[in-house]
């Protein structure tokens, strides 16, 4: 059964960092293009990273480039969300998700093709 799990999520004032973590036993992981999505209160979920299945292409929605860095560890496992800058606009439930089409070398700036979802960690930053 495949799980991803997230981690890392908190309270943070804006201006500040953290790090989300998801940790995936997903045997193909390697194989597998990964993503976060955030859903803020009241809003539909949005596409925030991504990353290739290599780790060799990354992907960021324009309201957090030059601020969130994705990045991933293949011996972990582990898909990881660098968070800097942090706004109020960024709080929200930031999910993780894994791409079911295994070595897809396309790009990503939705939802499409994940398959695998975790349930979520909370991010809230103060103003």
């Amino acid at each position: 059964q495949v799980q991803l799990v997230e981690s890392g999520g908190g309270l943070v004032q804006a201006g500040g960092s953290l790090r989300l973590s998801c940790a995936a036993s997903l045997p193909t992981f390697r194989m597998n293009g990964m993503g976060w999505f955030r859903q803020a209160p009241g809003k539909e979920r949005e596409f925030v990273a991504a990353i290739s299945w290599s780790g060799g292409s990354t992907y960021y929605a324009d309201s957090v480039k030059d601020r969130f860095t994705i990045s991933r560890d293949n011996a972990k496992n582990t898909v990881y969300l660098q968070m800097n800058s942090l706004k109020s606009e960024d709080t929200a439930v930031y999910y993780c998700a894994a791409d079911g089409r295994l070595f897809y070398s396309g790009s990503y700036n939705g939802d499409y093709g994940m398959d695998y979802w975790g349930k979520g960690t909370l991010v809230t930053v103060s103003s």
